[in-house]
């Protein structure tokens, strides 16, 4: 057993249902070593954070910059990461495959795949392409080691109907994926309904009306993993746009004063 295949071991069994790991989401790589040094035992890569530094919005990325990027935090830390690759970049079952591929031959832990279509008037794939989709992605990292988180994006696309975000999980589950993840669930009972609907680890995204909880209510829940998305990518632009604001607009510089946390920023520099 190598090394990486000896780590993507210890990051599948990091998943446990009822005692979640944070996972929090670095945008490069000085916040993936200060989340590291923090303390958190794995990562996970944000498109939306990365789409940012490069000034641009979510899914404006390419593949190639994709996996520079996942690659360059995956090498830069310890501990397990996982990388945010969007949809597989492309619609067939040979992209996915290609792009798992890819990703398997990388020092990264994991990845996840989308069940988004990008195409605005019908934004979620019929369930069978997207099972096929996660399909091609299982059998293209077979035997690696490679953990393979399948998402169900419909909440993020205008799906209300709980059951049919389930119904795309537990077919997920069944095409062989390792964890499985529905972005936007709107409360603790949907956690746990969606946690108790399958057998394999839930990752939990936790923003909008989930950020109100504990680490103890998700585990209640059944929630194995927990990510944050962007979020503390845009907390971070949003203190720069806010000094920023005083500064041009009143000339005031109270905002550059370091907090306690900025205090800490050259401990994580080499």
């Amino acid at each position: 057993m190598t090394q990486c295949t000896k780590k993507r071991k210890h990051f599948l069994a990091l998943h446990k249902p009822g005692n979640p790991f944070v996972s929090p989401n670095p945008w490069d790589i000085g916040s993936a070593r200060m989340m590291q040094d923090l303390g958190f035992c794995g990562l996970a890569t944000t498109s939306s954070g990365f789409a940012a530094t490069l000034g641009r919005r979510d899914y404006a990325v390419s593949h190639e910059e994709t996996m520079a990027y996942a690659s360059a935090i995956a090498n830069t830390v310890d501990i397990p990461v996982s990388a945010d690759l969007e949809n597989g970049f492309g619609e067939s079952v040979d992209a996915v495959a290609k792009t798992m591929t890819l990703a398997a031959n990388t020092s990264l832990c994991g990845g996840s795949i989308e069940d988004v279509s990008g195409d605005a008037d019908n934004p979620i794939y019929e369930l069978s392409h997207a099972t096929a989709r996660i399909k091609a992605a299982v059998q293209a990292i077979k035997k690696s080691g490679f953990v393979l988180t399948a998402r169900a994006d419909g909440l993020l696309h205008g799906v209300t109907d709980l059951n049919m975000i389930i119904e795309r999980l537990q077919a997920f589950e069944a095409a062989g994926a390792d964890v499985l993840f529905a972005p936007g669930l709107p409360d603790l009972d949907a956690v746990h309904k969606v946690c108790s609907a399958v057998s394999q680890p839930v990752n939990v995204l936790v923003l909008f009306g989930l950020t109100q909880h504990s680490l103890d209510d998700f585990a209640q829940a059944g929630a194995a993993r927990l990510s944050i998305g962007g979020a503390l990518a845009f907390n971070a632009y949003g203190s720069l746009a806010g000094a920023a604001d005083a500064m041009l607009g009143d000339g005031k510089f109270a905002g550059l004063t370091p907090t306690p946390g900025a205090k800490r920023i050259k401990t994580y520099l080499n």
